[in-house]
């Protein structure tokens, strides 16, 4: 899919702090059905339902040991539920079922149809931030040029323009996390996965590691599963669901969401116009496989 954020878009929009959401229920993307997950004597998850919609912003909250981490961790085929499904379906691909996958299979999963950005980011610091972000795409095949060029498209979009052959020490947290971003979204994952991923910034810098994470997620009709303790992150999110013990005990639809009237503002200048203005649309048209 294009790195383009359409200013005018069929259906109705809503605006939360700049990020433009759908007001008509999406088609689901990720399914899951009475998940069950036990270590020892402990039930981290208790028969856990979610639906998590095509282009939608889904945080998860609750207290340590509440079971939210254990449970992105299945959604995301990194650990296998002890009972229950987990379902993918996205565009242009057969549905897949999740559980029950050969390690090898999960991999390819993880790898080809989801992304992940962590509170640590996770990023090699031997390697600059330009093959940081193209690393999924060189893992996969592609051709070097082609996959620094599109990872390129992305750090610019993302505000990191000049800063590809720097390493990952050489970049501030909030830069680095921009990194992770990209490198999430290289290949065009339709659904992306964070794990608390503002936690170790400083307040404004958070806000706008997440601004570039919707824009990159859910403002390219793509969908993020959240978990997060920080209330400013889920309130940007379409839906939040706090969970305990091991279930999933409240589910609302967030502010943002909730605004389901009025026009959306544009875009943050340069975020969908640094890749297009630099060699745009084609450079970063499609994922590259």
């Amino acid at each position: 899919m294009p790195l383009h954020l359409a200013e005018d878009d069929t259906g109705a929009r809503a605006e939360k702090s700049g990020v433009m959401h759908t007001a008509i229920a999406p088609v689901s993307v990720l399914e899951a059905r009475g998940l069950v997950k036990r270590y020892g004597p402990l039930t981290a998850l208790d028969g856990v339902d979610l639906t998590v919609g095509t282009g939608e912003a889904v945080a998860i909250m609750g207290a340590s040991g509440s079971g939210k981490t254990t449970l992105l961790h299945c959604l995301a085929a990194i650990i296998s539920p002890d009972a229950g499904s987990v379902r993918l379906s996205t565009p242009g691909e057969p549905a897949q079922e999740l559980v029950g996958m050969p390690d090898d299979a999960r991999s390819a999963v993880r790898r080809d149809r989801l992304g992940f950005v962590f509170q640590d980011h996770l990023l090699l610091p031997e390697l600059t931030a330009l093959e940081n972000a193209a690393l999924p795409l060189l893992l996969v095949g592609t051709a070097r040029a082609a996959a620094e060029a599109h990872a390129a498209a992305w750090l610019g979009a993302l505000g990191l323009n000049g800063m590809e052959n720097r390493r990952i020490g050489e970049l501030s947290g909030g830069q680095a996390q921009r990194v992770a971003i990209a490198r999430a979204q290289v290949t065009g994952a339709p659904v992306v996965f964070a794990d608390e991923p503002t936690g170790a910034l400083d307040s404004a810098t958070s806000a706008e590691v997440l601004d570039a994470l919707l824009h990159a997620t859910t403002g390219q009709g793509r969908s993020l599963v959240v978990v997060t303790h920080d209330e400013d992150v889920a309130r940007r999110c379409d839906r939040v669901l706090r969970m305990r013990d091991g279930r999933i005990v409240d589910g609302d639809r967030s502010e943002a969401a909730g605004a389901a009237t009025g026009a959306g503002s544009a875009p943050r200048a340069g975020f969908a116009t640094g890749a297009a203005g630099a060699g745009g649309a084609s450079g970063i048209a499609g994922a590259a496989r």
